[in-house]
């Protein structure tokens, strides 16, 4: 926009610079013309009177004073072509003269002035001077420098002028875009200020509108995502009760876990549908929590027989998520190797520091491998489940700033790799 804008006042001043310089150097060249021919003309004439009164002798000194001052050679033309002064061809226009007319002509090099002077006993008489284009031109080109430099003075004031109303309109339009980046990062703080032209204090006073709506539409969907989740409590609670009526016995401990793990998965969603954005994320030991979740779903696959490989550190891997955040992204890639391989496929899940900080977890299987083509697509799965899980783990990872990847592993199997910040 900036760069539009200069190209446009650039246009725009030139061609009035164009239209306005051009005839005022037309004119300059027009009046130094005039100006030397009216000068040449006062000194012919000033020799009038002493052409008039017949005194050859006074004339012929006057004629030689004139023609070694400055201006153009002095020639006086006498009845019966006697010649004064600097010698000259007798032109046509000398002859004109002769007739009794005054008159300026055209000549080569030059223009020549003749005038007749009459009264004399002898007859008519003719005074006649030149004038080189160099006198006509003179100043001419001094005048042409300093309107050129007007006008590129003139210019250059209008790109400067210019520049900084584009540069203020552009840094107003900047700030409007960096709002926006802000609103789609998430920044629902944001807000664009109301100022500059009406235009765009509408823009901004309709981009603010806009995030406080979203702001209002994100708060009422986490509302009711949490008020839909709470509802899971009744039939959870009932279920606990039935769990614990159950005789003791290693099948009824395995139901009384998953009601547990459905009660704190029930729990997370809440907490996460009410955190907001800019709420500080929890601390949590991956190796603690990655240990503990691998233990609970190792007894399901003793039953399924399922080889069970780990590779966990002794040391604690403090990663940007919450205990039951971090839980439910374990469970998830856990569930995926019992639910899309058949019982009896061995898994693996290791366990090692990051790079910068934090954790990378591995989980692979020597089952079929993904039967989607983007296995993390919200929503998509090859089986019977929701498709969400990877989804959920995909987000977590990327809310502590790491990521998840989705491979084959070296046996042909699924292999997921999450990055915990």
């Amino acid at each position: 926009m900036r760069r539009r804008l200069l190209v446009l006042v650039a246009s725009t001043v030139s061609l009035a610079l164009v239209a306005f310089l051009i005839p005022l150097a037309l004119l300059a060249q027009t009046l130094a013309a005039d100006r030397a021919t009216a000068d040449a003309l006062v000194r012919a004439q000033s020799l009038v009177p002493l052409v008039s009164a017949d005194s050859p002798e006074s004339l012929r000194l006057a004629v030689q004073q004139a023609n070694s001052e400055n201006g153009g050679p002095l020639t006086i033309f006498l009845p019966g072509g006697t010649a004064v002064g600097a010698p000259a061809a007798e032109s046509d226009a000398v002859k004109l003269a002769f007739t009794g007319r005054s008159l300026t002509a055209q000549a080569a090099g030059g223009r020549e002035i003749v005038v007749s002077v009459q009264g004399r006993t002898a007859g008519t008489a003719v005074i006649r001077t030149f004038v080189s284009d160099a006198d006509l031109t003179r100043g001419v080109g001094r005048a042409w420098l300093i309107l050129g430099l007007i006008g590129v003075g003139l210019l250059a004031i209008a790109l400067v002028v210019a520049d900084r109303l584009g540069r203020s309109q552009v840094r107003l339009i900047a700030g409007l875009a960096g709002v926006s980046h802000q609103l789609a990062a998430g920044d629902l703080t944001a807000r664009a200020p109301t100022e500059g032209p009406h235009e765009l204090r509408e823009v901004a006073g309709a981009l603010n509108h806009l995030a406080d709506r979203i702001r209002v539409l994100l708060a009422e969907e986490r509302e009711a995502v949490a008020d839909l989740s709470h509802q899971l409590r009744t039939p959870l609670t009932t279920l606990r009760l039935e769990t614990d009526a159950l005789p003791s016995s290693e099948q009824a401990e395995r139901v009384g876990t998953a009601v547990e793990s459905m009660e704190r998965m029930v729990t997370q969603v809440i907490k996460e549908a009410r955190r907001s954005r800019h709420d500080r994320p929890g601390r949590s030991d991956a190796t603690a929590i990655v240990a503990e979740r691998v233990e609970h779903w190792a007894m399901l696959a003793r039953d399924q027989d399922r080889p069970v490989r780990t590779d966990l550190p002794h040391a604690p891997l403090p990663v940007s998520l919450s205990d039951e955040a971090l839980t439910t992204c374990v469970d998830a890639l856990l569930e995926n190797v019992f639910a899309h391989t058949p019982e009896g496929t061995a898994f693996r899940v290791e366990l090692r520091p990051g790079q910068d900080g934090g954790a990378v977890l591995t989980v692979s299987d020597e089952g079929p491998g993904y039967a989607h083509a983007d296995p993390a697509a919200r929503g998509i799965s090859g089986g019977s489940s929701t498709g969400l899980g990877l989804d959920i783990v995909r987000r977590a990872a990327e809310r502590s700033g790491g990521s998840l990847t989705l491979a084959a592993s070296p046996s042909g199997g699924a292999r997921a790799v999450a990055v915990f910040r």
